[in-house]
């Protein structure tokens, strides 16, 4: 059985402690930290030997806001995996948060079903977003104001076989699912995703997605039903 390695970072404790507890029910998860601000966060992952795969992110909090925080974690520890865990639904709350590279956002009033279904597809997939944020998403992109635009690239940029993974990958398959579509081997597709990253001059998987969304290789409106 898989186990994923989660810190809590929300400098409010009973809202910790709620978090905490319905974390610990789901036998795959294991909660190896809790931080009150980004600043005790940073610290521990400077200290650490056990990281972890994901973070759960307040946005507001005092030293240091969960902004800053993913922006330092994006760079120092890029594997990480960050879900936003917020009482605030702003767009610009939102596109903040993607553009210094979160992989997820949630609204704190979410069901505890949908935590742990993002936690589990943020481990697998990168990246998880609702309907509602891929619709922020989108309409950023396609607004004539939008700081996310990106100029549109030459065709050749991307090769077929590594137009053909970034579909899958806008599809919300895993490694292993699209080296078996494609029969390549996980690492091939691995070698994909990477170049990618750096010719689409994405941060993570999920920008990527972004990308696959502005050149229209993914619906805003998928079926989340779960």
């Amino acid at each position: 059985m898989k186990k994923i390695n989660i810190v809590i970072v929300d400098d409010e404790q009973l809202f910790r402690s709620g978090i905490r507890f319905l974390l610990d029910r789901e036998q795959e998860f294991n909660v190896i930290f809790e931080a009150e601000n980004g600043k005790e966060l940073v610290e521990f992952l400077s200290k650490t030997e056990e990281f972890p795969d994901v973070i759960l992110m307040d946005l507001k909090m005092p030293e240091m806001n969960g902004v800053e925080a993913t922006k330092i974690i994006h760079k120092t520890h890029p594997d990480i995996k960050i879900i936003a865990l917020t009482s605030y639904d702003g767009k610009s709350f939102i596109t903040n948060m993607i553009d210094v590279g979160a992989s997820s956002y949630l609204l704190k009033n979410t069901t505890p079903k949908m935590v742990v279904h993002t936690i589990n597809e943020v481990y697998d997939k990168g990246f998880y977003y609702d309907e509602k944020v891929l619709k922020i998403i989108h309409e950023n992109i396609i607004s004539s104001s939008g700081k996310r635009i990106k100029s549109d690239l030459d065709k050749k940029l991307l090769s077929k076989r590594e137009i053909d993974v970034l579909e899958l990958i806008c599809e919300q398959y895993t490694t292993a699912e699209i080296g078996e579509k494609l029969f390549i081997s996980p690492r091939t597709v691995e070698g994909h995703r990477n170049n990618l990253l750096l010719k689409t001059q994405s941060k993570n998987v999920a920008g990527l997605v972004i990308y696959g969304i502005q050149k229209k290789l993914i619906e805003i409106t998928p079926d989340f039903n779960i």
